[in-house]
Order: C-alpha cells, then structure tokens, then sequence
C-alpha cells in the first residue's frame, strides 16, 4: 500500500477546510487507522474528501466529521474515507532485487527448515497488500520455488488490506498489463490467462491466497491471525508516526513464529523504532528477523 502516492502538488478544493475541522478529521483518521498527517498537508484532506461532501450533500467539512461520528451509515462511510485516503500504486514483481532475496534466501531457508521438521506448512502475511499484486506474485514465487511438490505443501497467504474497494479488485485476480511491467515475460505466460486487453491470475496461485480486511491499529484483529513464518508490509509504516510505528513492528513482532522474516519497502527501516529483530543485510535489501 502506498498513501498519498500522487497527491504531491496542493490542488484547487471546490470546499475550503478550516484549521479547526483538518484537526478533527486528521485526528479522527488516526485514531481509527493509524494513518498521521501532517499540518502542511491540510491540503490532502480537503482535496481527497471535497467528492463525499459532494455525494452526501454536506456543506462543510465538519459536517462530514459529524457525519462520520453518528450517522446511522458512518460504518459505511469509514469504508469510503479509507478508500479515498489512500492510493494504492503497485505492480507485480516490484522491487526485484528484494524478491530475489526472498526467493534464493528467505524462503528456502524456510522450506528447509520447515522440511527438517517434517512439518510442510507455511504461512504467509501480505499487510498492506493493496489490489493483491504483492500476495499474488509471493504466490507466483512459491509455485517457482516447489514446482510439483507444492501439492505437498499446506500453504496459506494471508492477505490484509484497510481498503474494501481494493480487496475486492484484488479477488477478482484481473489486471492491466501496467501492472505486469515490471514481471518477467515467462512468469505472465506461465501465471496469467489473457482475456481482451486483461490478464487473469490462474487458478492454483489463487488458491494460495486469503483476503480480508485489516486495521493495522486494530491489535485483537491481528491476534486473530495465523502465527507467520514470513511477514510482507512494503511502503505502509513510512506513513505512520512514530507511536503507531512501535505498535505495528511489535504487533509483527509477536506474530511471527521463532526465527521468522519480515521484509519492509526499501525506504523505509527498523532504526530507532524497534531493536527486537536481527536486520541481515543481502545486496539490494535489508531482511529483518524474529530470533526467539
């Protein structure tokens, strides 16, 4: 997932949003997702929220946050204000050098040792995993990786977002050949079924993959998850402050089963915010780990 993506340049808002009612919402947003925006992105908010004034007929940003406090539909509308406050720019096979270390190092580490147990079962986390291009392409990896004997295996990717809209694009398994731009062209023969000007995810990489929506501040939900041997949360903390930061790496933390991986975006790092994983340095990526 990546927030705020294309909302760089301040644009012209039809509904002016006092200092007051930014407060409101900004503190509002983080209280129920964790997602911290600065003074000087006032601009964010008006701009992202000016269409749901619009399609509720509000006049005022502080009637959308009475709006989002008790109207009988505010759950509904929770939903809309993650999906327009959030963008989700992905593809498939992004960052390569990372997902080579995952594929040579990471995971063959784990179904090594996972084999020397004689316990074929792995567990995967995408958090974050926006319109499923990260889940999909693990999925991809793990086929590569196993080939045949993947029958074998018991394998599960668990794959959270905050944003309904995109999960239910990411079930869907269709996409435009942008997202496949930065994937190798056997991999989209091998994985992919072209129909028009979309490809389909087959099958069998599917079948791997379990959607369902997640607040990362929502430490009960993400008590409810599998224990992880490998956890996925590319390009999402960067996003949160440092409080919220320190709660989500230790909610990781206690997830991930002994010995277990975390892979984070590679602007982003465990510096100054947790001291509980032993960083590996690979070329091209930084793996973090759950030693105990």
């Amino acid at each position: 997932m990546s927030l705020f993506a294309k909302a760089a340049t301040p644009q012209l808002s039809s509904f002016k949003i006092t200092k007051e009612e930014f407060l409101q919402l900004r503190d509002f947003i983080y209280s129920q997702c964790g997602i911290y925006i600065a003074e000087n992105r006032m601009y964010l908010i008006e701009n992202r929220l000016s269409n749901r004034l619009k399609e509720l007929n509000l006049k005022t940003f502080g009637e959308y946050y009475h709006y989002l406090r008790y109207d009988m539909n505010r759950r509904k509308e929770l939903n809309r204000l993650f999906e327009v406050m959030t963008t989700n720019e992905t593809s498939f096979y992004r960052n390569p050098p990372q997902l080579k270390v995952f594929q040579e190092k990471v995971l063959t580490a784990v179904i090594a040792e996972q084999r020397a147990k004689n316990d074929k079962k792995i567990r995967i986390w995408s958090a974050g995993c926006s319109t499923g291009d990260e889940p999909y392409t693990i999925g991809i990896i793990l086929h590569e990786v196993l080939r045949s004997e993947i029958l074998q295996w018991n394998i599960k990717i668990s794959a959270t977002d905050l944003s309904e809209a995109v999960l239910l694009s990411a079930r869907r398994g269709c996409y435009s050949e942008y997202a496949l731009r930065t994937t190798p062209r056997d991999i989209v023969s091998r994985y992919f079924t072209k129909s028009g000007a979309q490809f389909m995810v087959c099958d069998k990489v599917k079948r791997l993959v379990s959607f369902s929506q997640l607040n990362l501040s929502d430490m009960l939900a993400i008590k409810r998850l599998d224990r992880s041997h490998i956890i996925f949360c590319r390009n999402v903390i960067i996003y949160f402050d440092d409080e919220m930061k320190k709660q989500v790496i230790s909610s990781f933390y206690d997830n991930l089963l002994p010995g277990g991986y975390l892979l984070i975006g590679h602007s982003e790092s465990l510096h100054n915010i947790s001291k509980a994983f032993q960083p590996q340095h690979h070329t091209g990526t930084i793996v973090y780990r759950r030693m105990s």
